[in-house]
Parts: structure tokens; C-alpha cells; sequence
């Protein structure tokens, strides 16, 4: 009697399995699916069960460099990264060979056929975007596998080296434009202003011959020049008319 009690001692022993509060197991008795296993310790019977420990946190997987062509015919390389978790531990197992791999590869094929769909200047200004259709896409087939996808993020988008110096060439150019719209703007703004000061000198006698004479001594504050002015008669006219006033 008391070899039997060891005994069944020793099986239990045997048969008490870690779960972590990271994880899920996935029971099989006799080949069938049972149970899932919560954190804790759990008994897994020898020969007749089985078990699968799941990782239930959030994972990060690198989508490789992807070669595509847009829309309008440009070849890209694009690169992203796809986080996900496991929402139903028992799918992931069943459902699936390897969820891992088979996530990586849907979503390469994925992110292929959304740049596809779109223009070059869409996939540089809409990244955000092109990412959530992704993820839409990759969240809806990954679910039957017992996935969740959280997050897709575009890491970088490679052109050809002619594309780029076709960029930078039509970004310069667009930098050339604003310039020579700021300075036409500023020149007329500019002109508007001396027209309204040509204005106000013509409509008082004598203003403007009184800042022809404050030029004249602007420039003879310099010892170093020799300035000859030739006074019009119209400047002396507008001095004696101020004398008899």
C-alpha cells in the first residue's frame, strides 16, 4: 500500500506544469484539444495529455524589405513592422502551423498589394494611413488564427537613386518659386509705398524740394565725397516762398 501511495505521489509530481501570468496552455488529452490552462500550476497526466504553452503579450515583427510598384509605376522598398498578440490561444494552435511565420508572410504580401493601389506622392504623405489599411486587412484574415493586430508602422520607404534626384530637383524648384513669390511680393508692397509718398510730397508745395535739400545734406555729411547738385528753380521758388511766409 504504501509503494502505491509513492507512486501516485511521484506522477503527480511529474505531472504539475508552470504556467506563467505571460502564457496559456493549450491541453490535449488523448490528441484532443481539452482545455485552456490559466497561470499557476497545472497537472498535465503523463502519456494520456499534452500541452502548449502560448505567449500571450504583445509582439513585434519585423516585415522585411518588400520590392513593390505604386500606382504610377515607381519601384519602391518598403519596410514595416507589425505588432500583434495572441486572443485565443487554442486557434493559434489549431488553427494555424506556425502563426508567427504565417502573420510575417501575410502581411509582406499585404503591404505589396497596398502600395500597388497607390500613387507615390499617396504613399510618401499618407504613411499613417497606408499603415492602418494594412493593418485593417492583416487583423481581419489573422483573426480566424486567433490574432489581434494592435499596431502596423511604415518604417521606410526606399527609392531609386534617379527618383531621388528627381525629387530633390522638383523640391528645389518649388523653394525657388516661393522665394520669387516672396520677393515680388515684397517689391510691390514696397512700391505701393513710395507711390504713397510720391502722393503726399505732390499735394504740398514745396515738400518735395524740402527732402531733395535733406538728401543734399545726407550726402554732404560725408567730408570724403565731392558732391555737385544742380538746384532747380523750382527748389529756390519753394525757398521764397517760405522766406515771405
Amino acid at each position: 500500500m504504501a509503494y502505491l501511495l509513492i507512486f501516485f505521489f511521484l506522477i503527480i509530481v511529474i505531472s504539475i506544469r508552470q504556467v506563467n501570468q505571460y502564457e496559456r496552455g493549450v491541453k490535449f488529452t488523448f490528441g484532443r484539444f481539452t482545455a485552456v490552462m490559466e497561470p499557476g500550476w497545472r497537472i498535465v497526466l503523463p502519456i494520456i495529455q499534452s500541452y502548449q504553452k502560448v505567449d500571450v503579450r504583445i509582439k513585434a515583427v519585423d516585415v522585411p524589405d518588400q520590392n513593390a510598384i505604386t500606382r504610377d509605376n515607381v519601384s519602391v522598398k518598403v519596410n514595416a513592422v507589425i505588432y500583434y498578440k495572441v486572443s485565443d490561444a487554442p486557434k493559434a494552435v489549431i488553427e494555424v502551423e506556425d502563426f508567427r511565420y504565417a502573420i510575417s508572410q501575410y502581411a509582406q504580401t499585404t503591404m505589396r498589394n497596398i502600395v500597388g493601389e497607390v500613387t507615390l506622392d499617396e504613399l510618401l504623405s499618407s504613411r499613417d494611413k497606408i499603415a492602418d489599411r494594412i493593418r485593417e486587412i492583416v487583423d481581419k484574415e489573422t483573426d480566424a488564427w486567433g490574432l489581434k493586430v494592435q499596431n502596423v508602422e511604415l518604417k521606410d520607404v526606399s527609392l531609386p537613386a534617379e527618383m531621388e534626384r528627381t525629387i530633390g530637383k522638383q523640391a528645389e524648384a518649388e523653394r525657388e518659386k516661393r522665394a520669387v513669390i516672396i520677393n515680388s511680393e515684397g517689391e510691390l508692397a514696397a512700391s505701393e509705398n513710395i507711390a504713397k509718398a510720391a502722393q503726399m510730397l505732390a499735394s504740398m508745395p514745396g515738400a518735395l524740394h524740402l527732402r531733395t535739400l535733406q538728401s543734399i545734406n545726407d550726402m554732404a555729411s560725408d567730408q570724403s565725397n565731392t558732391v555737385v547738385y544742380m538746384v532747380p528753380i523750382e527748389a529756390l521758388k519753394a525757398l521764397e516762398g517760405f522766406a515771405k511766409k
